[in-house]
């Protein structure tokens, strides 16, 4: 019965650190001033037919703190990467000199800004739901498995750890979130 209970504590701690891990990456495409190649991460384009992020297709650079430069790895995707940026809506205008678009960084708004703390924080609260529906899963199965079996202070012990790992992974969503809040007030 412990090795049941070890199971289900250990599925559900890596359900609420892959919510951690999606968090961080979402949290990454953020552009919060300054030139960050994550950005195009999200944003696809319709590369033979399916749609594949720019990453994929073209060369993402930042040579500068305030310039991003895309160098496709074929020229005739160079209108459609451009057409996807604007598409996309993540506040850059792309530039094409015929070789490579180059898309200067903008100064963020406090509008912009305001509306990218908004973005992160409900990022972090979909993380929480994911974290929380990762305990309630874990506390069934104890129940069950109590049902089957399971000495009932020994559900008590790991429905009480289940509980211990959801607050230490809320503690680091919330702490990523403030971080990134953070990052982006920094003018």
């Amino acid at each position: 019965m412990i090795t049941r209970a070890k199971e289900i504590l250990a599925g559900a701690k890596d359900k609420m650190g892959d919510a951690v891990a999606f968090l961080e990456e979402d949290l990454k495409t953020y552009r919060a001033g300054k030139a960050n190649p994550m950005v195009f991460n999200n944003i696809l384009v319709d590369y033979y037919g399916s749609p594949t992020p720019v990453p994929q297709v073209a060369s993402v650079t930042a040579p500068d703190a305030k310039t991003l430069m895309i160098q496709p790895w074929e020229k005739k995707m160079i209108p459609v990467i451009e057409k996807a940026i604007l598409d996309a809506n993540v506040g850059l205008t792309p530039q094409n000199n015929g070789e490579s678009i180059r898309c200067n960084i903008p100064p963020l708004t406090e509008d912009r800004r305001k509306e990218l703390i908004k973005k992160a924080k409900s990022a972090g609260e979909g993380s929480k739901v994911v974290v929380r529906n990762a305990r309630r899963d874990a506390i069934e199965l104890l129940k069950k498995a109590q049902k089957d079996g399971m000495p009932e202070d020994m559900q008590k012990e790991y429905e009480q750890n289940v509980q211990k790992e959801t607050d230490a992974f809320t503690k680091k969503i919330d702490d990523l979130v403030s971080a990134k809040e953070k990052e982006i007030m920094t003018v």
